[in-house]
């Protein structure tokens, strides 16, 4: 019951705090405000990451953001950062500590970093605070995140058509909505180039475990599935996979490179594009407060080169739909969507908000697992 009280809070904050975003751009505009700072000749940027800076994953997409600051800035930028930092009382500790040492912008990249930099950010309003996917924001505090849910659909369609026993395993760290909007968006494309396959998921709650992920991954398997995918942070479920001659969709970044062909593409993240904005702009001195939700044009998600396993006609239809996003002809949660208890969701013709994606608590049809609400009835 502690549970789900503490899941309604947190879907009614996030869904309060896109409100107010919305009465701006889709993407989130900057607030009209005074800068907090002057135009400086070199600024100081810190990261604080939450795995290993080399786990081919999460933290290691972020890090690659990161050395493009340094790349295209050069002699502009300083950075640093730090790994594996527990989310918490750790977390606030060593954003503080980047703070006191006069570091001008710090980017805190996990979920749980939200509370901590927001308790810091009030103490040091001469300092830019930017928080990845959380959504409180301050006068000196931003968030940014990217609309992952786009590539998730794309590999749901090569994953639907890859599958031959129709059962595609899923392992997902929490029931959150950045993780079940993956879900639904990835299941979406399965069935839309498999009507029959469904997807099973596998709780694991916890962001990076390499046992775990695993573990879970092999049960899967176990369960029949032929195809893996996941929202975690390491390659062990695409290993698992390929240890018994199947097939996967990474995450994070292009898994391919560090696994093999048996992963048939990855939705990936390109973090760099927008560090690069905000530190020019913290440099400049304009930069202004942002609620930021990126989508495939920004190229901030995105979706990594096919495997040569995936044949030419699941790459044409992948490419269809690709285009259809980046044009705006169509997104993903416009409907009909049919829900898990097989009402609709979403008409015909409607599309959900962002507040209702970002907020998203439910499963489409074709899942199967065990979500904290029931669908909405469109009916």
């Amino acid at each position: 019951m502690l549970k789900k009280k503490l899941w309604i809070l947190l879907t009614m904050l996030m869904t309060l705090s896109l409100i107010l975003v919305a009465c701006s751009d889709d993407k989130g505009e900057e607030n009209e405000q005074e800068p907090i700072a002057e135009s400086q000749d070199k600024i100081k940027v810190a990261f604080v990451y939450s795995a290993s800076a080399n786990d081919q994953a999460w933290t290691w997409a972020h890090n690659e953001g990161r050395i493009m600051v340094e790349e295209v800035l050069g002699e502009q930028v300083e950075t640093t950062y730090i790994e594996n930092v527990a989310e918490g009382p750790d977390a606030e500790r060593v954003i503080r500590d980047y703070a006191e040492k006069g570091f001008d912008l710090i980017f805190a990249t996990s979920f749980g970093y939200m509370d901590p930099m927001f308790t810091v950010a009030q103490e040091y309003p001469e300092t830019w605070f930017v928080h990845v996917s959380g959504y409180k924001t301050a006068d000196n505090m931003s968030t940014i995140f990217g609309r992952m849910y786009q590539p998730r659909f794309l590999s749901g369609l090569v994953a639907g058509a890859a599958t031959q026993s129709n059962k595609i395993g899923y392992v997902a760290a929490f029931p959150i909505p950045e993780v079940i909007r993956g879900i639904n968006a990835f299941t979406l494309g399965v069935r839309a180039s498999n009507p029959e396959a469904t997807v099973h998921v596998v709780w694991t709650n916890v962001w990076y475990s390499v046992t775990q992920e695993k573990e879970a991954a092999e049960a899967l398997l176990d369960q029949g599935a032929d195809v893996i995918t996941h929202h975690q942070s390491t390659t062990e479920p695409q290993k698992a996979a390929a240890d018994r001659g199947l097939w996967s969709i990474g995450y994070d970044a292009d898994m391919r490179q560090t696994v093999g062909d048996s992963v048939l593409t990855s939705p990936l993240w390109t973090w760099g594009h927008k560090y690069i904005d905000i530190t020019e702009k913290v440099l400049a001195g304009n930069y202004g407060t942002e609620s930021y939700w990126g989508g495939m044009e920004d190229h901030i998600a995105t979706l990594a080169d096919y495997s040569p396993l995936v044949p030419d006609d699941v790459r044409a239809q992948v490419d269809n739909y690709k285009a259809m996003i980046l044009n705006g002809e169509w997104d993903v949660f416009c409907g009909p969507v049919v829900g898990q208890n097989g009402e609709h969701a979403v008409s015909k013709g409607a599309c959900l908000t962002d507040g209702e994606m970002l907020g998203m608590d439910w499963f489409v049809q074709g899942v199967a697992g065990e979500a904290p609400s029931a669908p909405p009835s469109a009916d």
